[in-house]
């Protein structure tokens, strides 16, 4: 019995053996090298208009089916679900208040005004402009993914055959391609970054060879425009925040500085490893909060020319790529060149967005290796300086809104903080303020 038993054994540890042999040789020839040499042989972009056709297709078939029943499809409010004019409150209040009364020259308290506010506080509770900004961005169309459709019950029995065939690829093929692309390129990272690390001048190009196959454990698919206008060493690389691969994927093109706080574990291996190699600038726990030792060591990093430019994210939380929100002010009281960069995912081939009240980072990247794709449009906007009496609030505006034209992005002057905070008093108190001009400010104007 035993000698049947070692031959079947011996085959399948040979076929086995075969199997992973012809696997890593099929990575390293056709992703590992080609990444490190930058070279594309355009793969990707014909995955990308593939997908895109069945995407198509399967939504014609859904809509198709939903008519037959006759029922609607679920279709998402892309503008929100009130129609909203841009006026002020001063105008708000006269229209309320009527015409006769709005004309009187002494503007006085009127019980009237209150549901003004009690409308907008309705309002901001049915179609509240913040908080949807941290869930994920809702589809018009269906990319075969449960975790974007709303519309199961018109699925036919084909479409259920094509999106069962989709699972299959995803979690059987596409899933161990990329964790054994994400363990190779973050192993390369710690190995060369340290073995760089001994030498009297590292070499940065270690860490672009990295990202690069990072970026092809994620099947990113990525657009750079006006790269003219690129990041140079002495200035502030500042984008929009959706997601933590972000810093992937502007690293893809280029060498940025990190700016971020002392982890532990994994995380804090490879912070060790990178600014072996780079200068990047980690802090303890017990300096974030010191913003005058904080802008000292980004002005002193910016001071030297020498030194690759820092990448920040001023929002300071992640947004779910449909609007920007406001900058926090300290990366722009530096007094350096700023290079604004605005990135746009494309929400058809997987969701980007880091929901972190919702999902761990594990959980998170293994549901964007098991997605179809990421697709994204990068641009480098020209380079921006502060403006003689210019504050860095307003600075900051300026900037935020330039990136938010660019990427066609809302922009928004709510705080990201929001997410996991209270509104401040202050906002309340501006409110009040305004209020307070429209009934009492002539009045005590006449003292």
């Amino acid at each position: 019995m035993a000698w049947f038993v070692f031959p079947f054994d011996n085959l399948v540890c040979m076929c086995l053996g075969i199997s992973i042999t012809v696997w890593f040789t099929l990575l390293l020839v056709f992703i590992i090298v080609p990444a490190i040499l930058g070279v594309s042989f355009g793969i990707r972009r014909l995955y990308m208009k593939t997908l895109l056709v069945i995407f198509e297709w399967a939504t014609l078939r859904m809509e198709r089916g939903a008519k037959e029943k006759n029922h609607h499809l679920y279709k998402p409010y892309s503008n929100g679900i009130i129609a909203k004019e841009p006026s002020s409150l001063e105008q708000e209040i006269h229209e309320l208040r009527g015409s006769a009364n709005s004309l009187r020259s002494e503007p006085e308290f009127e019980m009237a005004d209150i549901f003004y506010f009690c409308r907008r506080g309705v309002e901001s509770i049915v179609d509240d402009e913040v908080t949807k900004r941290f869930s994920a961005q809702e589809l018009e169309s269906w990319n075969l993914l449960t975790r974007s459709n709303y519309n199961f019950r018109h699925i036919s029995v084909r479409l259920s055959a094509l999106w069962g065939l989709g699972v299959l690829i995803r979690y059987g093929f596409l899933l161990p391609l990329r964790l054994t692309l994400a363990v190779t390129g973050v192993g390369l990272l710690l190995v060369l970054t340290t073995m760089v690390g001994f030498l009297p001048n590292g070499d940065e190009k270690v860490h672009l060879i990295c990202y690069r196959i990072c970026v092809r454990a994620l099947t990113a698919i990525i657009t750079y425009h006006n790269r003219e206008n690129k990041p140079k060493n002495g200035g502030i690389c500042v984008a929009n925040h959706t997601t933590p691969i972000d810093v992937i994927i502007l690293a893809n093109d280029g060498c940025y500085s990190m700016v971020g706080q002392v982890h532990g574990g994994l995380m804090g291996i490879i912070q060790r490893a990178m600014v072996k190699s780079s200068p990047h600038i980690w802090f303890e726990r017990s300096e974030v909060k010191d913003r005058h030792h904080v802008a000292k060591r980004l002005g002193d990093h910016v001071a030297d020319k020498t030194k690759q430019p820092i990448l920040i994210f001023p929002e300071g939380t992640c947004i779910n790529n449909t609007s920007v929100m406001m900058f926090k002010k300290g990366s722009f009281e530096i007094g350096c060149t700023v290079y604004p960069v605005a990135i746009k995912y494309d929400p058809r081939f997987g969701d980007a967005f880091w929901n972190s009240s919702k999902f761990g980072i594990v959980n998170y990247l293994l549901r964007m290796m098991s997605s179809w794709a990421i697709v994204c449009s990068v641009w480098y906007l020209p380079p921006m300086n502060r403006e003689e009496g210019e504050d860095a609030v307003q600075f900051a505006n300026r900037v935020k809104a330039a990136i938010a034209a660019q990427g066609g992005l809302v922009d928004l002057l709510w705080d990201g903080g929001l997410k996991r905070a209270k509104v401040k008093d202050a906002f309340k108190e501006e409110q009040q303020k305004l209020y307070s001009k429209i009934t009492i400010h002539q009045e005590l104007s006449k003292f």
